[in-house]
């Protein structure tokens, strides 16, 4: 196992960042605080893309290059475009709790999660086993996963056949196979992290993969079945999220926060995104 730091701040002076995803040469986050999707580029220049009001949260895009972004708290998938944010999917009926974290396949297929326990993590205490949904490309939203303990961040891996969604509150990655029509099956433990809770995550071509974990203030990487094989340690902040990005796909994006628990919930967070070079690139 190698512990290594972050290299670089990207973007500073953020509220609370989920999301982080690559697409075509920029780096895209939505900020919970200030309720804006935005991206940057080359020219280190911060762009907002959208207000989204329900507060965003997972981002991804279809083939065309639309991005669809979640809004959390009326658990929507919109569709970002000119004027304004429209409605893709509706997931009320089979979400618990707020709307999540999500990605989006190369079909223009989504998958979505959700907290499992109201607005608050003071709340958590009423967790409940929450599913994955997949949302159509015509909208349509079925549940694909069950019993799953606030399914978080999710990646598919480098060929399309695997998804693997972070459990925070079972400290665990689990992974499905993906059938032709979106539907998951053979599910097992990816990994298992301990004491670690993982957020956002991401994979790289090895088929390892990046998770945040806030609580324990580090990014890892870890293997199929456990072994870990990267930290990069923040102390003092929370580790929330993560993304391969860059020219190479070989730049480590890293959203993290200063907060504590209270200070969340009063809308005190201040968040960065830092990055850093890593060996092995994502795709």
């Amino acid at each position: 196992m190698k512990k290594v730091t972050t290299e670089a701040v990207l973007v500073s002076d953020l509220g609370y960042c989920e999301g982080l995803c690559w697409h075509e040469d920029e780096l895209w986050w939505s900020d919970f605080l200030s309720r804006k999707v935005c991206s940057v580029g080359t020219d280190g220049k911060p762009r907002e893309r959208a207000y989204i009001p329900g507060q965003p949260s997972g981002i991804g895009f279809l083939p065309d290059g639309s991005p669809l972004v979640v809004s959390m708290m009326d658990h929507l998938v919109v569709k970002l475009g000119e004027p304004h944010p429209v409605i893709h999917a509706n997931a009320s009926a089979l979400s618990v709790g707020p709307s999540n974290d999500m990605v989006v396949d190369a079909k223009g297929r989504a998958y979505l999660g959700s907290f499992g326990f109201e607005a608050s993590y003071e709340d958590a205490s009423a967790l409940k086993p929450s599913s994955l949904l997949l949302v159509s490309t015509d909208g349509g939203v079925t549940a694909v996963a069950d019993g799953l303990f606030f399914p978080n961040g999710m990646a598919i891996s480098q060929d399309s056949q695997t998804l693997i969604v972070a459990e925070t509150f079972a400290s665990r990655l689990t992974a499905f196979d993906i059938r032709s029509d979106g539907s998951l099956a053979n599910r097992r433990v990816f990994a298992d992290l301990g004491t670690r809770a993982p957020d956002g995550i991401c994979m790289d071509v090895s088929g390892a993969v990046w998770a945040a974990c806030p609580f324990a203030g580090e990014f890892v990487r870890v293997a199929e079945g456990g072994e870990i094989l990267d930290v990069v340690e923040v102390p003092g902040r929370w580790a929330v999220t993560v993304a391969l990005g860059g020219r190479h796909h070989d730049t480590l994006f890293c959203a993290m926060a200063h907060t504590t628990l209270a200070d969340f919930h009063a809308g005190r967070a201040r968040a960065s995104i830092d990055a850093l070079h890593v060996a092995v690139p994502g795709f």
